[in-house]
Formats: structure tokens, sequence, C-alpha cells
């Protein structure tokens, strides 16, 4: 399912009157107490925006905020009752977006979760060009034209199509995916699996029946243009 945001936090009660007051503003929301809830979540789901507690029971926010980051590109917003500067810093330096301190006005953080979303938008999804048959990719602007619709891309969403587009129409395994993409930096199946699902939701006309990016069981990929 998609979700606009997802509230880690386990403060439990204010977590869910979180969530409640944003969907009284239309915003779809799901909570999670901790690391693991956070985790599974995210593998089952499509969430756009975090909003994530330092202090959980298990693996606190930082540590979760590091290991979200080696698989999922999305906007992380901390809240959090710590109050020193060193706390903000740290938030900030290991991949957060935005820090506010509790107790938090709702409304502010409604509007901090707005603009996140707007922002969003902006890089999304540009206006269609011309009707095209094909797909094109403009390394320039980190986007594809795909039948006339501009798409911006993360920038590894990108260089994974990228790859498979250089060997399209043929299988490129999970091994030359990583070895090409990702590198030496960490890497799982489920990292792959969460970057091809995004790319589908992004130029799919039907991200469950993919006409474009195929998958190969047991062994990898393959991108079949027109």
């Amino acid at each position: 399912m998609h979700y606009d945001c997802l509230i880690v936090d386990d403060e439990i009660d204010l977590a869910n009157m979180t969530c409640e007051y944003f969907q009284m503003f239309g915003l779809s929301c799901i909570c999670a107490k901790d690391s693991a809830e956070c985790l599974g979540l995210l593998n089952q789901n499509t969430i756009d925006i975090l909003l994530l507690d330092i202090n959980l029971s298990g693996e606190n926010g930082f540590l979760l905020c590091k290991k979200i980051r080696e698989t999922w590109d999305l906007p992380i917003l901390f809240i959090s009752a710590r109050q020193s500067d060193d706390d903000v810093l740290t938030a900030l330096t290991i991949g957060g977006d935005d820090y506010i301190k509790k107790p938090y006005p709702l409304s502010v953080l409604l509007a901090k979760v707005k603009i996140m979303q707007k922002r969003m938008s902006a890089a999304r999804i540009q206006e269609p060009l011309e009707e095209e048959t094909s797909l094109r990719l403009q390394e320039a602007t980190l986007s594809v034209s795909v039948k006339g619709r501009e798409v911006r891309l993360k920038p590894r969403e990108f260089y994974l199509l990228q790859c498979l587009y250089d060997h399209k129409n043929t299988i490129v395994t999970k091994e030359t995916l990583f070895d090409t993409v990702w590198k030496d930096t960490f890497y799982s199946d489920g990292t792959l699996n969460v970057h091809i699902r995004r790319l589908r939701e992004k130029i799919e006309e039907n991200p469950n029946e993919p006409k474009w990016i195929k998958t190969v069981w047991g062994i990898g990929y393959i991108l079949e243009t027109e």
C-alpha cells in the first residue's frame, strides 16, 4: 500500500494522535513503535515521508536512520524530545532532512510535512512532452522520458535504469547491477528489490504488471524496449 507518512515513535499515544490529525487533512498515515516494525512497513509498502524519533526501544533512531539510508531514499524528519544542538547536528549529518523538537504543535509538524510533499512533487514529475513511443534517458537531468512523460529519478534509480538500458532486451544479473550501481557499498537483494519497485512505480503504467522492467526469477532483470 501507499502511505504519505510513516511515524516511528515509541510514544504510541502521541504517534496515533499525530496520525489521526494528519488524516483529518487528507494525509494517509501509519505508525511503528520500533526499528523492526519500521523496516517491515518500509519493505511492504510505499512510504513518501518518514517521521522518526531518536529514543526508541532497542535500536535508536540514529542507527535506524543510517540503516534506512542504505536502502531507501525518502525524506526523514526527526521528531524528538532531545534538545541539544549536538543531537540536531547528528540527525542532519547522518541523513535527516529536518528536525523538530517535542513538544511540537501538530499544525507546525503538518506544515513541515506539507512542504516536503510539495518539494517531492516538484522534483518527481515534469509536464508531459510530445507523444513518443521510445524510452529516453537524460543523464544531465537524471530523468527519463517514457511515451512523452518526463520523470525525474533519484541518482541511484537513474543509474540502475541506465544499467538495464545499456543491456536492453538482455538479462542483467543481480551481480552486474550490484557491481555497476552500488559498487563497494552495502547492498542486499532487498535493496535491489526496493529500487526496482520504485522505478516501476515511476515509469510503468501498472507497476504490478510491468511492461518495461521484467523480473527473471533467481537471475536478475531485463528491460524490454519497444
